[in-house]
């Protein structure tokens, strides 16, 4: 377990995101005792919320938002607000299965990955877990999010289940702005996770990058000689000013203190 700073803020900013200060365990906890959405900010959705409003509205909206990236808490120990944990969305999902593993009454639909993948991770997370913690899974098609019809089938699909809580993982910004638009037709869930692609590494249809790697902070990198047309523009080309902005947030900060002093 992460070791916890004394004057531990609850929230960190960088660029203008309140990033929730919270420990696994804590998280955990929390959505044990109420519930709610949970978003896993990275460098990549840092990036798209400068100049997407409906992502940042969405962000807004949500329960907790929780360091996804070594990256972002290298940014923050730079400019002096350190994050004590990192919670990936790859990370939560186990993490989430592992903690209920003994609580019954934690069911949970799967929705994302390609066809049949969805299936796959829901059979291997619950052998792993030993009991059904995962009671249905579905990979809805390319552009669902644009499609009324199938939107409001899979909304029945989940209703008609017995899960109380939704994993989605169709990537980002769509899953996160899929669960706020509609969260509140989904009476039966109580726990919302944006994951990413931890049901492709659940499923073992992607691979993860290994452990040492992901706290080097180079994940973007392994990924990126993974899946190298689908990633190269997001890691090399959208996501690079993120540093520069940063240095800006640092440099703000410091002649704000100068002006106090």
């Amino acid at each position: 377990m992460p070791v916890l700073p004394a004057n531990k803020s609850a929230t960190v900013n960088i660029l203008d995101v309140e990033i929730d200060n919270l420990t696994r365990e804590e998280l955990l906890q929390r959505l044990a005792t109420d519930g709610g959405v949970v978003v896993t900010p990275n460098v990549d959705h840092l990036m798209k919320l400068q100049h997407d409003q409906e992502f940042r509205d969405v962000y807004e909206a949500v329960d907790f938002r929780v360091c996804d990236s070594k990256i972002l808490m290298y940014a923050a120990q730079f400019l002096g607000t350190p994050i004590c944990d990192k919670i990936s969305g790859s990370d939560l999902l186990p993490w989430f299965c592992d903690y209920n593993r003994d609580n019954p009454d934690v069911k949970i639909y799967m929705l994302g990955a390609a066809p049949g993948v969805a299936k796959l991770a829901q059979q291997k997370i619950n052998a792993r877990i030993g009991r059904e913690i995962v009671v249905a899974a579905h990979s809805p098609s390319f552009g669902f999010e644009k499609n009324p019809e199938e939107c409001k089938a899979i909304i029945e699909r989940i209703q008609a289940s017995s899960a109380n809580v939704l994993v989605v993982g169709v990537g980002a910004p769509k899953q996160e702005k899929w669960i706020v638009k509609h969260r509140h037709a989904l009476t039966n869930i109580k726990t919302f996770l944006a994951v990413g692609a931890a049901i492709d590494f659940e499923a073992e249809h992607k691979p993860r990058s290994p452990e040492f790697v992901t706290e080097l902070g180079l994940e973007w990198l392994y990924r990126t000689l993974s899946e190298p047309k689908r990633l190269w523009k997001r890691y090399l080309i959208e996501d690079m000013p993120f540093f520069g902005l940063v240095f800006q947030q640092w440099l703000a900060a410091r002649n704000d203190r100068r002006k106090s002093a």
